[in-house]
């Protein structure tokens, strides 16, 4: 099984009210899931990790720890930031930054390959516009919608 995530966070203010959108995909790129949730006050650096964080607890969600162990994930994000940090191209100096970091490699315990790939915003679209719904109050805070 192959998946395909496409994830984002934002915040209006930086800190400010924040949101994540999350798109799982299958391999040939339909959506099968989507979700978005409304943080709080957060800084956009750390939306977009929790967005990469929502994403991996609903794919374990979803499919198991049997079925995830053997899958191929590929998390899409337009943050460069996020990415390079998750790739071990950048250091992490920021200590509230790291704390979210260890969250996700903790997630990613429980998952056979992950892979974090840097798209362009214009190939992220659908999570955009899961994150703005949240900043735009069409989303309750803590809800996460599904179809």
């Amino acid at each position: 099984m192959k998946l395909i995530i496409y994830t984002d966070g934002g915040s209006r203010g930086n800190p400010g009210p924040s949101g994540v959108g999350v798109v799982i995909c299958g391999e040939k790129g339909g959506a099968l899931k989507k979700y978005a949730e409304c943080l709080g006050q957060k800084t956009n650096n750390e939306a977009e990790y929790e967005a990469v964080i929502l994403a991996l607890k609903k794919v374990k969600a979803l499919y198991g720890k049997g079925k995830i162990k053997a899958a191929a994930i590929e998390v899409r994000s337009d943050s460069e930031l996020i990415v390079k940090q998750l790739n071990h191209e950048y250091k992490l100096e920021q200590e509230h930054l790291q704390k979210l970091f260890i969250q996700v490699w903790n997630l990613m315990l429980d998952f056979g390959e992950v892979k974090f790939r840097h798209i362009p915003r214009e190939q992220n679209r659908e999570a955009d516009k899961l994150v703005n719904k949240c900043l735009d109050g069409q989303v309750r805070p803590k809800s996460l919608p599904g179809f």
